[in-house]
């Protein structure tokens, strides 16, 4: 097993290796990160270049690819570079997969943006992508290659469940998160108690712009924790946190996947009624580390362990929660 690191992803993937060597069976060599150099060009090309020997090595190139559009590109690059050395295997470890949003034509005239990076990933050699919380679950149906689809739910849970919230609600904020509402509310019900799930109804001007949000269920007195996929601009979240708190929610809290945190995301979390945000570090944020709002939640062991047992050909479906 080689292990290398995109730049964008080198201090997530340092940690994935210090779970990795932590899970080591006797008699196994300790895994290091592989040393992935990349040249720069005058004009913003650039060209990774594997510093050690892959031929013949099962090849994990970790990169989240968010955006800029350079973390893909040099993704995929650093895939080509290893089969072109003669890797016996690449795997792609995609901690947050770009462009998933982009999953159907949902107006005329529009691209699939997930099924072009699919389609981009195996064109430059990957064997296998390991990814986690997908915007939408049929985007594993794209590829043509095995893909490993975790779950953030395996750290979020324990880590609500932790806090021992009373009166604890889930909600959705929008339809299409409804059945993500559902696992969690499911998986944090307990014998003596039931957390039950609000929806958000909401309706949009535009992309990034919400016009209206109205929450289905019920509401007064309930500590309640929105959980979504992802945070872009955070208007659709502070929104639905007003809306709730409006409505007599003894609390209000939030927990996705995937900060995105884009323009004035992390202004609008701050100044609004959310009391909390839990993020997860599939994308990079060291300035939120003593942010007294965002708490940030690693995925670094579930991907450690989850590397481990592909590549041992363990069964994996014990790590999933839902």
């Amino acid at each position: 097993m080689e292990l290398f690191a995109c730049r964008a992803s080198v201090d997530f993937a340092s940690r994935v290796i210090e779970s990795l060597n932590k899970l080591r069976r006797e008699g196994e060599p300790e895994i290091h990160l592989g040393a992935l150099e990349v040249a720069p060009f005058s004009d913003g090309e650039f060209q990774p270049h594997f510093a050690e020997s892959v031929r013949g090595a099962t090849v994990y190139i970790l990169q989240s690819t968010f955006p800029p559009a350079d973390n893909l590109m040099e993704l995929l690059l650093s895939i080509d570079a290893a089969k072109r050395a003669s890797a016996d295997k690449v795997i792609a470890v995609i901690p947050y997969f770009g462009w998933a949003r982009q999953d159907r034509k949902d107006r005329p005239r529009v691209a699939i943006g997930a099924k072009l990076v699919a389609n981009l990933l195996r064109a430059a050699g990957a064997d296998r992508v390991m990814t986690c919380d997908l915007h939408a679950d049929q985007i594993q149906g794209f590829f043509d290659i095995p893909v490993d689809h975790v779950y953030a739910s395996r750290v979020f849970v324990p880590y609500i469940r932790s806090k021992g919230f009373r009166n604890l609600s889930i909600a959705a904020p929008d339809m299409g998160g409804a059945k993500r509402a559902n696992a969690y509310a499911k998986a944090l019900t307990t014998k003596n108690e039931e957390c039950a799930v609000i929806i958000c109804h909401k309706t949009r001007e535009r992309a990034n712009v919400v016009a209206e949000i109205k929450a289905i269920g019920e509401v007064e007195g309930r500590n309640i924790i929105i959980v979504d996929d992802m945070i872009d601009t955070a208007g659709t979240l502070c929104k639905a946190a007003e809306v709730l708190k409006g409505k007599g929610a003894a609390s209000v809290r939030a927990c996705a996947t995937h900060g995105i945190l884009s323009g004035e995301a992390v202004r609008r979390i701050h100044e609004s009624a959310l009391e909390e945000v839990y993020i997860t570090d599939t994308i990079p944020h060291p300035e939120l580390a003593d942010d007294p709002k965002i708490r940030i939640v690693t995925m670094t062991d579930v991907f450690a362990r989850i590397i481990d047992k592909v590549y041992n050909y363990e069964p994996i479906s014990p790590d999933f929660i839902f």
